[in-house]
């Protein structure tokens, strides 16, 4: 078996280091901006590792940045929400573990950057702080379809913002919210990649680089976003869900045509 130190000597130190620089940065944004860290780190890591391996990498670090989030805001979690979220969302990501290697995923990701990019339209350049009424009962569909999409793509994290803002969530409570829902979904995630044997030694090592960076990230982004009023963070996030979905428009397009 592979040792630590062994594969230390194997893996470019500029690519670990980039990884906690990059996880640092993407958490800082994801902080104060109501998620997306993984989605940002979508491209990095990609150029760095390679694409067919990121999801994996991206969901681990993104675990180990969630469990340092509920630290943080525990207190702000909406429970309710979590007990109708995490069951199905569990049997998606559990799903996805198993068509991961054999499915293109381009498609999800251009049709989710069209949907995020619409959002600066739905809420009217953040003028509006609801579009629709999200009840608790539409959290068990959503739970499946974005943990299982999130978990062949590596992050989709954004896409859950609306649904959170009109089931009446701000700030601290979206965050705190999302976090807990994310940590659960992750578990499964890491466990039916590493069931499925689609997660070597190497990726957990960069997984833990970057979840590292993210902690970081997480504890100075929380400073920030104390200091940030209700309408100042909704247009953070309206800015972060359509520049998320422009990436992934033209990643996609870019493969895809």
């Amino acid at each position: 078996m592979t040792s630590v130190l062994e594969l230390l000597h194997t893996i470019p130190n500029w690519h670990l280091a980039g990884l906690f620089v990059a996880g640092i940065v993407a958490f800082i944004i994801s902080t104060v901006s109501g998620g997306g860290g993984a989605m940002l780190l979508i491209p990095v890591t990609s150029s760095m590792i390679g694409t067919a391996v990121t999801p994996p990498v991206i969901n681990l670090a993104t675990l180990i940045s969630n469990a340092s989030r509920l630290y943080l805001f525990w207190h702000d979690i909406d429970w309710s929400l979590t007990r109708y979220y995490v069951p199905s969302a569990i049997v998606g990501a559990w799903l996805a573990a198993l068509v991961f290697s054999r499915l293109d995923a381009g498609w999800i990701q251009l049709l989710v950057g069209v949907f995020l990019v619409s959002t600066i339209f739905q809420y009217r350049f953040g003028k509006v702080d609801k579009t629709f009424d999200m009840p608790k009962l539409g959290f068990i569909p959503l739970g499946f379809v974005i943990a299982f999409m999130s978990t062949l793509v590596g992050g989709l994290g954004p896409i859950l913002n609306p649904f959170y803002m009109n089931a009446g969530l701000e700030k601290e409570n979206l965050i705190a919210t999302k976090t807990a829902n994310s940590f659960f979904v992750g578990i499964m995630q890491i466990g039916g990649y590493a069931f499925f044997g689609v997660f070597p030694a190497r990726l957990w090592l960069y997984g833990l680089v970057l979840g590292l960076g993210a902690v970081v990230g997480n504890i100075i982004g929380k400073h920030f976003l104390a200091g940030m009023t209700i309408s100042q963070f909704r247009i953070m996030l309206l800015i972060l869900m359509v520049i998320s979905g422009l990436i992934m428009i033209i990643r996609n397009v870019n493969v895809l045509f």
